[in-house]
């Protein structure tokens, strides 16, 4: 039987490594070492990383079921803004004064964007949205969970029926079963989220609540919720950049407290009328 060629580059490169001739198993290893170069390289200057031949390059990019050198690097390019951080790593990444700067420029833009793209009043209708609902949920995966949880933690302040899923031990049904039209849930929505992410804002849709989606997917556009809130995640290294995301969830839960009114000062209040008595801080 004809084995299937895999699908991403990386996993391309590991499945002809054995039968490599040396000097293009020493490419691969480069490569493997440091994919991100491919993505910014020429085919010269990948050649002269690996101190091999321009022929060798052109042999091993054929081998990977690539039909020339640019074939490949678009595939990682590609691969490098949707998928795993590895393909972001290259070998002109270690300079740690020039690589804060590029962070710090590229956090900059990514915010800019971000802002740019908000509607005036779409925080705000959120916010009050938030106050009138039965229940809040709020659902993250991967990268997204820690961002839900900072989220939650800071509404709770003024709300005092928020849910943040999944929760430990429980399957996402038996924690969201109860989603209901008085309900808004808040679903983040980042790259490469496990598939459920993507059900479980279908679900939240179709159960009648309203639902915020909060990522940089593009594809959340076509998801019939009421709030979609594009956050730019453009990365300068490794990692994909998610300083937007935090500012987005920053700048919904102060709006949210500000708007809480008589009902929510009173529970901050309490808060800290329990802090005293519990001595907790």
């Amino acid at each position: 039987m004809k084995q299937r060629t895999p699908k991403t580059f990386m996993a391309r490169v590991r499945a002809i490594l054995p039968d490599l001739h040396p000097t293009e198993r020493r490419l691969a290893e480069a490569v493997l070492d440091f994919p991100g170069d491919m993505a910014g390289y020429s085919a010269s200057e990948i050649a002269e990383l690996a101190e091999v031949s321009n022929a060798t390059v052109s042999r091993f990019v054929r081998k990977l079921g690539y039909t020339s050198y640019d074939e490949a690097r678009k595939a990682v390019r590609e691969e490098g803004r949707t998928g795993s951080a590895l393909l972001r790593f290259g070998t002109g990444q270690n300079d740690t004064i020039n690589t804060a700067g590029r962070h710090l420029d590229q956090s900059r833009a990514n915010l800019d964007a971000t802002y740019g793209s908000l509607a005036s009043d779409e925080i705000d209708s959120l916010a009050h949205a938030l106050h009138k609902a039965r229940r809040v949920w709020l659902a993250g995966f991967r990268a997204g969970y820690p961002l839900a949880s900072y989220l939650g933690w800071q509404i709770t302040q003024v709300l005092p029926t928020v849910s943040v899923v999944p929760r430990p031990g429980e399957t996402l049904a038996e924690s969201v079963a109860t989603l209901s039209t008085d309900d808004v849930a808040i679903v983040l929505l980042l790259r490469r989220n496990p598939k459920i992410a993507w059900s479980l804002a279908k679900a939240a849709v179709d159960s009648g609540a309203q639902v915020a989606l909060i990522g940089d997917v593009p594809s959340m556009e076509a998801l019939p919720a009421r709030w979609h809130i594009t956050c730019t995640t453009t990365s300068s290294g490794p990692l994909l950049n998610h300083v937007s995301v935090m500012a987005v969830c920053n700048l919904v839960a102060a709006r949210c407290l500000e708007v809480s009114g008589p009902s929510g000062r009173k529970r901050m209040g309490d808060i800290e009328d329990m802090h005293e008595r519990l001595a907790e801080l």
